[in-house]
């Protein structure tokens, strides 16, 4: 079984920046892909960013690119979404998510999942 942790969501000003964290137990996470999602009130949940934990491979989605960045700490078990930036629109519920096969945008391809955290960016 995995567990996935998120931490690190708050109230921010447009322009601010946040840092979340994600903490994952369970297993070993080598063969993985680790990705951030998040979800509006009223949307579907949309892929932000993935990284490959052998390669440290990275994905983004376009709108978040050279704004978000998706790094690892192999010793900690840990996955972060550092984002810069911040913009109203970037309000959601940002959920971590672990998974090994598949690609790495569709929800789908992830079979674990965090309760997710709240980012709140006023204008």
């Amino acid at each position: 079984q995995v567990q996935l942790v998120e931490s690190g969501g708050g109230l921010v000003q447009a322009g601010g920046s946040l840092r979340l964290s994600c903490e994952a137990s369970g297993r070993t996470f080598g063969s993985y892909r680790m990705g951030w999602f998040r979800q509006a009130p009223g949307k579907e949940r949309e892929f932000v960013a993935a990284i490959f934990w052998i390669t440290g491979n990275t994905y983004y989605e376009d709108s978040v690119k050279g704004r978000f960045t998706i790094s690892r700490d192999n010793a900690k078990n840990t996955v972060y979404l550092h984002m810069n930036d911040l913009e109203p629109e970037d309000t959601a519920v940002y959920y971590c998510a672990a998974g090994y096969s598949g690609s790495y945008f569709y929800t789908k391809a992830y079979a674990y999942w965090g309760q997710g955290t709240q980012v709140t960016v006023s204008s």
